[in-house]
């Protein structure tokens, strides 16, 4: 089993109710990874974290965005080679650790530039990628991540992809994207752990569930980060994911199926104790009954019609539930 770590097994410095030991137990049974996308920490740092919310894990459990853009990076340049460094001390030691010399200015004729996210980053260390990136226009540049937002204690803050896109604005280029939703961090995953069945666990449509797809492996959205129902619904066939759970206590209950009728002209749809019906192009509540349930109903039901999300009428009883 491979988990994403913001929002669904923390938010911020708090666990997400359920979580901890919810992993746990699954941790009893199989091989348990982590993957994050966040490249301004350590692996040893984000274990110690995970300890202290009672999680049994260590480093090597850890799988980083900078572990697969150094991976990246070591295929593009030669070994030793000096590398502008855009990131925090999670991407600097990785570069540091894979043999290259790491620099912070683009006077020093970097052979490539790497960037991830940091919490200090400003428009100093931007302009500095910029320089290099335009100074020397062939030279790689490797991204770790580009999520346009991270979860954060307060809520919903920028995220990596909104620095890598103002450097993309500066030098009219893109990067080499290492992290979610690009397979290279669950190749490094699979590397690692090994395992001929994974299965991922992440809260956003956008990278976890992409990837997931992407990679091949079958996937869980957990409805505790970034999207919610509404954003289910509306996932496209390459972002939608295998499972649906509201909360990761549901990992260790049985899957229910969804059953497909028909009443006259119209499809219904019902899983456990939900229905909703498909008639025409109008997506309805036909039977309430369990919140998660209604979710995944009316997933199949969408999912299901053939017709994209906005030529649909969807009713708003599908995703306004705040018991998600």
């Amino acid at each position: 089993m491979l988990a994403d770590l913001d929002g669904v097994v923390y938010k911020g410095k708090d666990a997400i109710p359920f979580a901890v030991e919810s992993i746990n137990r699954a941790g009893q049974q199989m091989r348990v990874g982590y993957l994050t996308n966040n490249a301004s920490r350590t692996p040893e740092s984000v274990a110690s974290q995970l300890s202290s919310l009672g999680l049994d894990v260590s480093a090597e459990d850890i799988v980083t965005s900078p572990q697969a853009a150094v991976r990246l990076l070591a295929g593009l340049v030669p070994a030793g080679s000096t590398i502008l460094v855009i990131g925090g001390e999670g991407l600097v030691s990785e570069v540091a650790h894979a043999g290259f010399v790491v620099c912070d200015s683009a006077l020093e004729a970097p052979a490539a530039v790497i960037q991830g996210y940091f919490p200090e980053i400003g428009w100093k260390h931007l302009a500095e990628a910029s320089f290099a990136l335009n100074d020397a226009p062939d030279i790689p540049w490797v991204a770790t991540n580009t999520d346009w937002t991270i979860p954060v204690a307060r809520g919903i803050a920028p995220g990596n992809g909104t620095l890598v896109s103002a450097v993309h604005t500066a030098v009219g280029r893109l990067p080499v994207v290492a992290g979610k939703p690009e397979v290279a961090i669950f190749e490094e995953a699979t590397a690692r752990f090994g395992g001929t069945h994974p299965l991922f666990i992440g809260d956003r449509l956008d990278t976890d569930i992409l990837g997931a797809n992407r990679a091949g492996m079958e996937s869980v959205l957990v409805l505790t980060g970034v999207d919610g129902p509404k954003q289910v619904l509306a996932a496209d066939d390459k972002s939608r994911p295998t499972y649906i759970v509201g909360d990761l206590r549901q990992l260790h209950e049985p899957y229910p199926a969804t059953v497909e009728m028909t009443d006259g002209d119209a499809r219904l749809f019902a899983v456990g104790s939900s229905t909703v019906r498909l008639q025409g192009n109008a997506v309805t509540v036909d039977r309430a009954g369990d919140a998660i349930d209604l979710v995944r109903a009316g997933a199949a039901a969408i999912w299901g019609s053939g017709i994209a999300i906005y030529g649909l009428e969807v009713d708003p009883g599908l995703y306004s539930t705040s018991s998600v």
